[in-house]
């Protein structure tokens, strides 16, 4: 899903599902990065670690594995959506509305 985002409904639908993952029991995040890197997408390890940063902040070996793989270019949060804000660290657009609710800069 972090591959399509429309494949979990868009963007709000796969972050809620990731979240519910991060609390279980069973979650397995090095298992998920390489996942991503199986992938080959660069947009994948964007997604993750914008979505990781905010929701599990501790995951530092993942984030910067997330880092060390992301593509130059920039991507969008969900290509199905209007993106007007860039988050350089991520090189992510991103909502207007995900700015918000997130707080971010």
């Amino acid at each position: 899903m972090f591959n399509d985002p429309s494949l979990g409904g868009g963007i709000r639908p796969v972050s809620d599902v990731f979240q519910n993952y991060l609390k279980a029991e069973s979650k397995n995040i090095e298992l998920l990065v390489e996942y991503a890197r199986q992938l080959g997408n660069g947009a994948v390890f964007k997604r993750l670690g914008f979505l990781l940063e905010h929701y599990l902040p501790d995951a530092t070996d993942a984030i910067s594995a997330c880092i060390s793989a992301m593509t130059k270019g920039n991507s969008k949060l969900d290509p199905s959506l209007p993106c007007e804000r860039l988050v350089t660290k991520w090189r992510l657009w991103i909502p207007e509305n995900w700015v918000k609710e997130k707080d971010i800069d």
